[in-house]
This record gives structure tokens, C-alpha cells and sequence, in this order.
């Protein structure tokens, strides 16, 4: 599918425009059985809709125009792919192929022969919310490509994030001309990667925002623990050890309210909540001193809000939704548990209400990260919104593998951004979660109803 593209008004004259595309179209003639991956990615990546010629007995150029139309105004970067049933579009790798070779954090809605399935990136939409939509839209619509396409752009562009990339009219005559605007792709690659940068400053500013008011919190909340706290350095019963505990707390609390004050970036987040947590251990530390206990264990910061402070075991405990998984949690939250009552959860503010930091999207994985270290953090939150974004192959090489140990303190573990930072709407290339874009072998949504269990990302297509 081609459209125009697009642009400031000083950028392209239109009459040249309309020269030049005349040109390419009678230019590009004896190309119109052109097909393929290649092809594909290079009109989705100017129109957000591609149509292989061998298909347009079934879904036409007029239908195609028409949902352009409709993605050019919801300004999502939702892309559409139209294809047949044949061997230069695999069953086993067409999506990933097309995500890899569009590069675009987005949705990708893929009808191939009879049968229709959509992938996501978790940025741009939750992997099983788009599985849920894909599925619905066929059932409503079966065998109706226009009506399945139509219905499932309807409901996703209600809940993707980004924004897309592509603008202005339709060339009907382009939907099945791939050769048409690959004169323009040098400019149009330049104008996008442009676009791209100034919205990636413009999520950067945002997700800061948003990450200090909860950081704030976290630092006022450690700054009352402080006070509250009932102990003279200069005390006859103080001795080196519970003095330099207490140093320690107050050494922290300096360290993430000046590191906070410097923060530019989502990213810097992290040392201020590794210093929230170490000033919090040099408490707990510091109290069993004072009560003559034993000294703590150095665990990790209680699961459902490191604000508790160390955790003192581990517990189940499954998100709404999500599978049963093993958790630390300080002493409260666990003896909670145990009496069939709910723990204290930590929530944010998000566009949706007040959300489990683990559903509140990829811009808390710094804050948490700093709480919880690189190499358990996946493991705690698979399954969730925060999962999905940290479940992609760089994240897990920038971690340094497997999930650690509660009982040890982990410090630097690396990149916490998913799809090489990335957002959706923006390139990331090939740097994506390849397990998101699974294949259309194993039954699934086909043109006669709905084959299989659903849920999951995917995997029960």
C-alpha cells in the first residue's frame, strides 16, 4: 500500500510531488506483480498498509485507500499487510521479518491467505491485548478481510501508544506498486528518524516527570524514617558500628536526593533508588544492633513496595492475571498473605488511574531496576506490563543472564530500556523482542472461527 507522505510545507513543492510520482508510476508499469518481504516493509514503512498484488481480488484498492485513510487520522503506528498464501511470505517467519525489516515499534496486523493474526512490540501495545483484539475482530467478521481489518484498526488505535508515520491522501495506484515512492524513501527516512527524535526528547521530558513525583515520594518517605528515628550518635550506649550504620543511612539519603536533583534522564532514576535501598538495609542494620538481633540478611527491598524496606522471605503471589510466581516481601506484607488478606501494593498515577508500579508501562523499569538489580527484576514481573518490556533479548545481555539471588545485594546491572530505547512510533531496527512475532503454523485465527485456547503472547495461536 503506498500513500503520500506527509510533510511541511516547504519541504516538497506538491507540484513537484505530483510530477515526480506521475513519472515513477509510468515508470513502475512493469512492475506491478512485484511482491514480497522487501516490498512490504518499504510501503509499510511510508503507508502503514500494503496489499500484494495477488491479493487485491479480495481486498481492493478502494478498501485499501479507505483504511489508510482511517490509520493517516488515528495516527498510530499500527501497519496492515494484506498478503497470499506462498513462499515469500513464511509461515514461520513473515512477521518477524516484517517487524525487522519496517523496524517500527508498533502493531503489526498480518492477513495471509485465510488467516489473520497481529503482533506487537509491548511498548507500543500489550502483546495479549492485541491477541484478544485480532481474535475478536475475526470472530465478528469471519472470511471478511475489509471487515476483520476495519474492526481490529478501530479497537487497537484506541489503546496504542506512539504515533505514526505517515500523513495526507492516498495513491489508489500505488497500493500494489511497491516500486512507486522508493525515489522519495531518502527523504522520507530523514523526515521520520527527525520526527523521531524530537517526540523521543519530548517522551524523555515526560517519563522524567512522571518517574520524579514517585522518586519524590520515595525520598520524602525515607527522609520520615529518618526523623522518626530514635537514635543518638553521641549517646553512652552508641557504639562505632550503630554510628556508622546510621552515617551510612544519612550518606544515602544526601546521595539520592542530590542524584534525584540531577537527574536528565529516566535512566538516572536508578542510583537514587539504589541509595534509597542501601539506606534502608543500613537501617534495618542499625535496628538489630540497637536491639541486639542478629544482624539482617541483605535482601532486596519488599516486592509489593520497596518503601517497606528489606525483605525478610519469599512468598507466592500472583498479579491479577498473571501467573503464580515467588516474590520477596518484608514481614507485614507476608503474614498478609499467608491470612488470605492482600498486600500493601504500591500504585502510580497513569493515564488509565492508579496502576501497580508493574502495569504503570517501561518508563518505571529505572526506578525499579535501582530497587531490585538487573538480573532478578524480569523474573519478579514476567507476565506483566513491566515484564513485557524487559523481556527482550538486550535487556537480558545487559543484565548479565538468570535472576540472581534474593539473598545478595545487586548493583549496576546495566541497560534498562527495551527495544534499544525505542518508543512506540520510533525505529529500533532489528532490536526487538523476536518472541512477540511468532508464526502462523500451529492453528490459531484462520478464516473458519477461532482454533485454540487464546491467551498468552501469542503462543496460543
Amino acid at each position: 500500500m503506498r500513500t503520500a507522505i506527509r510533510r511541511p510545507a516547504a519541504t516538497v513543492p506538491l507540484a513537484v510531488l505530483a510530477a515526480l510520482l506521475g513519472l515513477l508510476l509510468l515508470l513502475a508499469a512493469p512492475a506491478r506483480a512485484a511482491g514480497g518481504i522487501d516490498a512490504a516493509a518499504t510501503t509499510l514503512k511510508q503507508g502503514q498498509v500494503y496489499v500484494d498484488p495477488a491479493m487485491t481480488g479480495r481486498f481492493s484498492a478502494a478498501q485499501a485507500a479507505d483504511l489508510t485513510k482511517k490509520l493517516n487520522k488515528a495516527d498510530k503506528p499500527i501497519f496492515v499487510a494484506v498478503l497470499p498464501d506462498s513462499n515469500e511470505y513464511p509461515r514461520t517467519t513473515v512477521a518477524k521479518d516484517l517487524r525487522t525489516k519496517v523496524g517500527i515499534v508498533g502493531v503489526y496486523a498480518i492477513w495471509r491467505g485465510n488467516e489473520f493474526k497481529a503482533f506487537s512490540d509491548a511498548k507500543a501495545l500489550r502483546p495479549s491485548s492485541t491477541d484478544n483484539i485480532a481474535g475478536a475482530a475475526l470472530r465478528s467478521h469471519p472470511g471478511d478481510i475489509n471487515g476483520t481489518l476495519n474492526d481490529f484498526v478501530d479497537q487497537a488505535a484506541k489503546q496504542t501508544k506512539g504515533e505514526g508515520v505517515n500523513g495526507g491522501g492516498v495513491s489508489v495506484a500505488a497500493i500494489v506498486i511497491p516500486v512507486v515512492l522508493l525515489a522519495l524513501v531518502g527523504g522520507g527516512v530523514f523526515l521520520l528518524f527527525r520526527r523521531a527524535k524530537k517526540r523521543k526528547e519530548e517522551k524523555v521530558r515526560a517519563e522524567l516527570a512522571q518517574l520524579r513525583t514517585v522518586v519524590d515520594e520515595d525520598i520524602t518517605a525515607f527522609g520520615e524514617e529518618l526523623d522518626r528515628l530514635d537514635f543518638n550518635p553521641g549517646a553512652g550506649d552508641a557504639d562505632d558500628a550503630q554510628r556508622a550504620d546510621y552515617t551510612r543511612a544519612l550518606d544515602a539519603y544526601d546521595r539520592a536526593k542530590r542524584s534525584m536533583d540531577e537527574a536528565k534522564r529516566p535512566e538516572d532514576v536508578k542510583p537514587v533508588t539504589e541509595a534509597l535501598e542501601d539506606g534502608r538495609f543500613a537501617l534495618a542494620t542499625l535496628a538489630a544492633r540497637r536491639d541486639k538481633r542478629p544482624l539482617p540478611e541483605r535482601r532486596v527491598p519488599c516486592f509489593f513496595d520497596p518503601r517497606h524496606g528489606p525483605s525478610v522471605r519469599d512468598v507466592e503471589f500472583a498479579p491479577m492475571g498473571g501467573a503464580v510466581r515467588t516474590v520477596p516481601a518484608c514481614a507485614d506484607d507476608a503474614d498478609r498473605l499467608a491470612t488470605g488478606q492482600d498486600p500493601h501494593i504500591r500504585t502510580v498515577q497513569t493515564d488509565h488511574g492508579h496502576e501497580p508500579y508493574w502495569n504503570a508501562g517501561p518508563a518505571y523499569s529505572p526506578w525499579a531496576g535501582g530497587y531490585f538489580g538487573g538480573g532478578i527484576l524480569p523474573g519478579l514481573v514476567v507476565g506483566t506490563v513491566l515484564g513485557s518490556a524487559l523481556s527482550t533479548p538486550s535487556y537480558a545481555y545487559a543484565a548479565g543472564g538468570g535472576y540472581g539471588d534474593y539473598g545478595h545485594h545487586h548493583g549496576d546491572h546495566g541497560v534498562w530500556d527495551a527495544n534499544g530505547g525505542a518508543d512506540a512510533g520510533e525505529y529500533s531496527g532489528g532490536d526487538f523482542n523476536a518472541s512477540d512475532f511468532g508464526s502462523f503454523d500451529g492453528g490459531g485465527f484462520d478464516s473458519g472461527g477461532f482454533d485454540g485456547g487464546g491467551g498468552g503472547d501469542f503462543g496460543g495461536f
